[in-house]
């Protein structure tokens, strides 16, 4: 016999003639066509069923930013009418981001400072969530540039519509009621007079 086989030595060194066999030589390493096949076609399922939910990841990734920013104004609402101080939360829509500053109306000198509660500090949005424009009562809308509104020591806060937005084009809209302090979440567009009348 001879190619694929190859002597092999039974019992070790120094085994005879008679305790020789014949055995497969090894093959060199590598993949079928079938075993290519096999894992294209497994990796062709796991997408086909992974891709519908990253949808669903980013519907996720909405509520919960809308979630945490309506804790955070309720936390802001709460505290300025316990601190006695007025709280403003600015959105930098440029930047796509927003931040809270606080100032005491009766210090000495009343300026607002950086916040330095537990967030005190730039809140950017993830990644694929965007800030897509804010609506202040007595300022107006923006889409670009700077708006704050702010929680006033008397229990009050601006009337304020938020709309958030993610890449694939879903829309939650927030809405701070003044009296209150309720903050209303809404899937879709609203405008705001109705957002408003929702969060009562």
């Amino acid at each position: 016999m001879s190619w694929p086989y190859r002597k092999l030595a039974k019992g070790g060194k120094g085994a005879g003639a008679a305790g020789r066999r014949l055995a497969p030589a090894r093959f060199a390493a590598g993949f079928t066509l079938l075993e290519i096949a096999v894992v294209l076609f497994v990796m062709g399922l796991v997408m086909t069923l992974a891709i519908p939910y990253l949808g669903g990841f980013h519907g996720a990734q909405l509520k919960s930013e809308a979630r945490r920013l309506a804790g955070r104004a309720n936390y802001l609402y709460d505290e300025a009418s316990a601190q006695r101080v007025i709280y403003r939360m600015s959105f930098d829509l440029d930047h796509n981001l927003y931040y809270v500053t606080r100032l005491d109306p009766y210090g000495p000198k009343p300026k607002f400072i950086p916040f330095s509660g537990p967030w005190g500090f730039a809140v950017p949005m993830p990644p694929g969530l965007k800030l897509r424009d804010v609506s202040v009562a007595g300022i107006g809308g923006a889409k670009a540039g700077t708006i704050s509104c702010q929680f006033y020591p008397d229990g009050y806060v601006d009337a304020t519509v938020i709309h958030l937005a993610n890449v694939s084009g879903l829309v939650l809209t927030l809405s701070f009621h003044p009296l209150t302090g309720n903050v209303g979440i809404v899937n879709g567009d609203l405008p705001p007079v109705q957002a408003l009348a929702m969060s009562q």
